[in-house]
């Protein structure tokens, strides 16, 4: 199988403040973050690595794949301008910009499982973790979207790539260009209404695959709810319908039962 690198100089071209691209990296979430608290302005710079032998999801989970054969990337982003209230819809639109860019370069249908992986019909084939570099308001918001993964390489029996999906384009460096294109778009808009505005949230409700469905919620104490996903709120917090009550859930682990009736 063919893993070609990353084209450094055209991904240099597009419009932000700063790109680098690595060979091989633990995780470029902490590697920004490290950064940052080394003193850098990482507002705006993106990271991405050609392997990444550490990458995190939520709650510490690990992740691995092999070299080339997806896209990992983090980008700095300045929050100082929305209120913390607004943070939790940066990796919400981060999920949003990604399913339209796999759209528009590949033409395969994803959808977006709250609140930070990349769904098709039940295979993962992205992932996504926000992370404050506290105390100041930056967000480092990291990203893998799996490329050439084979089942055979593939971490979890459940994850998917574009390659497994029938994708004929699977060009990383079309691929990176259009996320970050769309994603920079999303971010500019998301600081400019200072948090979500009504567009960035009929978007997400359009290509969500959690509302509608069925689901279990497993909640921080091992709390778990069952219901139907009925709405996204302004702070990007889950609503779901238990049939006695709208409970609103802000993190834990969602689990798709069922579409809803």
């Amino acid at each position: 199988m063919s893993r070609t690198p990353l084209d450094v100089v055209s991904l240099s071209e597009l419009p932000v403040r700063r790109l680098d691209v690595v060979e091989t990296t633990g995780s470029t979430n902490a590697d920004l973050l490290a950064r940052h608290t080394a003193g850098e302005d990482i507002c705006g710079a993106v990271l991405l690595a050609e392997h990444q032998s550490a990458g995190r999801g939520r709650n510490g989970r690990s992740w691995s794949a092999p070299p080339r054969s997806q896209i990992a990337l983090s980008i700095g982003v300045d929050a100082s301008g929305v209120a913390p209230e607004g943070w939790g819809w940066l990796p919400l639109l981060t999920g949003v910009a990604l399913v339209d860019a796999v759209r528009a370069t590949t033409g395969i249908e994803a959808g977006v499982k709250w609140p930070n992986d990349i769904l098709v019909v039940t295979g993962k084939l992205a992932g996504i973790l926000a992370e404050v570099a506290a105390p100041d308001p930056v967000i480092v918001v990291g990203l893998g979207l799996n490329v050439t993964l084979t089942p055979e390489e593939a971490p979890d029996p459940r994850a998917t790539s574009l390659q497994m999906l029938g994708a004929e384009m699977l060009d990383r460096d079309v691929l990176a260009e259009a996320i970050l294109s769309e994603l920079g778009s999303r971010i500019e808009k998301w600081q400019a209404a200072q948090g979500p505005d009504a567009a960035l949230i009929e978007d997400y409700r359009r290509r969500s695959s959690t509302l509608g469905s069925q689901v279990r919620a497993i909640m921080p104490g091992d709390r778990e709810i069952i219901g139907v996903a009925v709405d996204i709120d302004s702070m990007g917090r889950l609503s779901i319908d238990t049939g006695s009550e709208v409970a609103t859930v802000s993190a834990g682990d969602i689990t798709h039962l069922r579409p809803a009736d």
